[in-house]
């Protein structure tokens, strides 16, 4: 990840945009997952054609070949999970939206944390924090108010041919949902199949219930067509050809009943995510950007993880 905001009204940055992900298509990535920056309105008329020039700009730079998933989220005014339902309906209009531009970007995938606005912890009305069971009890009124609001935008994420994939992401960076369990469990009051699940290895070893129930989870999901997307990133958000991560144990449930795209996520120390993702460690440098250094640079990265990636998947196959 380079940036959190494409700025697809920006001549001069897609420029940017587009010598990225050329040179990533070298290394052997075939798609991307742009991040949709949050707007907020009544009318998003706009945000759409200005990604739609943006799709239409990499398709003139020889990048029609390109596939495109979207990163998204729900956010403190635009909740889905509100108890207020005007606040509702105006979550539902801005994530309709965000379909809106996934469809013109030539996407077929929304994916992130669409139900609870990611990184906004509850608290008391005396600012106090809220955690383990007063927090379990005050998202599940929140999961049960946001399952309409869901289940009406897989409505028509589907006439849009565009799946929604719900990300549990560790409980260090958002109150929740964090556990697969707890989407599962979400989704069993979505009617529409359209919603569905990302699984993203970083979130997974972090707060994930072990490898015997994630193969049970993941057979749920695939029995149920709400494995949607998948994500390969490391739990220390630094380098995924150095993670410590349980690729075997991962992947080996998932090869078989998976056939969509899988991602590598990697963030840059990009100023958005400094503190939500507790970064410590140094600024992967951006060759064009970035004064160069002696650290590695984020395109190195980049191509080790997909040559890291590849092998354990191979290394799989080659099992079967």
């Amino acid at each position: 990840m380079f940036t959190t905001n494409l700025q697809p009204d920006n001549a001069e940055y897609s420029e940017i945009v587009v010598k990225h992900i050329k040179k990533l298509k070298e290394f052997g990535y075939s798609g991307f997952e742009f991040p949709i920056a949050p707007t907020f309105g009544k009318d998003y008329t706009q945000d759409v054609e200005n990604y739609k020039n943006l799709r239409d700009y990499l398709d003139r730079q020889g990048l029609a070949d390109v596939k495109i998933a979207t990163n998204v989220g729900a956010t403190r005014t635009l909740d889905p999970s509100s108890p207020y339902p005007e606040q509702r309906e105006q979550a539902l209009k801005y994530l309709k939206s965000r379909v809106d531009i996934t469809e013109a970007l030539g996407g077929e995938i929304m994916m992130g944390p669409i139900v609870i606005p990611y990184g906004v912890f509850p608290t008391t009305d005396f600012n106090e924090p809220i955690w383990s069971d007063q927090l379990q009890d005050f998202l599940k009124v929140r999961y049960t108010t946001a399952q309409p609001v869901l289940n009406e935008l897989g409505l028509y994420a589907a006439a849009k041919n565009v799946k929604l994939a719900i990300e549990p992401i560790t409980h260090w960076e958002t109150p929740g949902p964090n556990k697969l369990s707890q989407v599962i469990e979400f989704l069993s009051g979505v009617q529409s199949k359209q919603v569905g699940v990302v699984i993203d290895s970083a979130h997974e070893t972090l707060d994930g219930e072990g490898p015997d129930i994630f193969k049970q989870q993941v057979e749920t999901l695939a029995n149920a067509e709400r494995l949607h997307y998948i994500q390969v990133s490391p739990p220390d958000r630094g380098a995924v050809h150095t993670s410590w991560l349980p690729w075997q144990s991962f992947l080996e449930p998932i090869l078989p009943r998976y056939k969509g795209p899988i991602a590598v996520e990697i963030f840059n120390a990009i100023p958005a995510f400094l503190s939500s993702l507790r970064l410590s460690r140094r600024k992967f440098w951006i060759p064009g950007e970035d004064e160069p250094n002696l650290h590695p640079s984020a395109y190195e990265i980049a191509q080790k993880a997909i040559e890291k990636t590849q092998q354990e998947i191979e290394k799989l196959l080659n099992q079967s």
